[in-house]
């Protein structure tokens, strides 16, 4: 076990290595591995465990009875799967959670995700910070997939990262197809509406960096 990936990770932060060690000698878990393609949590399943990434990263997928998909997030190393749904009054996972690439993640149960909370406080403050993120982000995901121009898509994330940071340079979220991805976009439409604001003078875009040039102007992309 690299326990230096544990340190690393939302859940961890601040509890070392050696502690890590002792506290996970007594606390059950399982380390999964799935293909890509592979499902991990099913919609509407029972959500009865809470998973790690340790390697690899995973994609919440929205399926509707139309056939459209909304891809709803994605997950990377270090991060949680399935602690919101875990602790729900219904219990049941909302999306599919689907291995975007080989994946290892480190299983716990609901169970012993309380005892590890009772175990170390700071772990407790970790799981609380992960899933007040969880909602903070959720709410810009569906501000942001409320608009429908892949252009309007574009400036709400630019915007919304550019405040974050305090910069008006924003570095693209993996590639640019993860990136379209994201929105529910397809990757040529994206790339031909940011080449069309860089035109505008709005943005330099010079991958994986984008530039705001003209905030006022992205801004009235919303408006639009």
């Amino acid at each position: 076990m690299e326990y230096s990936v544990l340190e690393k990770s939302v859940l961890f932060t601040g509890v070392s290595a050696d502690e890590l060690r002792e506290t996970l000698t007594t606390v059950p878990h399982r380390i999964q591995s799935y293909d890509k393609g592979e499902t991990i949590f099913y919609s509407m399943e029972e959500a009865t465990r809470i998973g790690l990434i340790l390697d690899g990263s995973v994609q919440a997928q929205k399926l509707f009875p139309n056939g459209s998909q909304i891809n709803v997030s994605v997950r990377k190393r270090g991060e949680m799967i399935g602690p919101a749904a875990a602790f729900a009054r219904n219990q049941k996972y909302p999306c599919d959670i689907v291995s975007l690439e080989p994946s290892t993640i480190m299983m716990f149960s609901r169970e012993d995700v309380l005892r590890l909370m009772q175990k170390d406080i700071r772990i407790m403050r970790n799981f609380m910070a992960e899933l007040a993120t969880a909602s903070y982000m959720l709410q810009q995901r569906l501000e942001l997939l409320s608009y429908s121009g892949i252009a309007q898509k574009a400036a709400f994330y630019l915007l919304i990262k550019s405040r974050q940071s305090g910069k008006g340079e924003i570095k693209i979220p993996g590639s640019v197809t993860s990136w379209a991805m994201s929105m529910n976009v397809s990757r040529p439409s994206l790339h031909r509406e940011l080449r069309k604001l860089e035109a505008e003078g709005v943005i330099s875009y010079i991958p994986p960096i984008i530039k705001i040039n003209d905030f006022e102007a992205l801004e009235e992309v919303l408006g639009k």
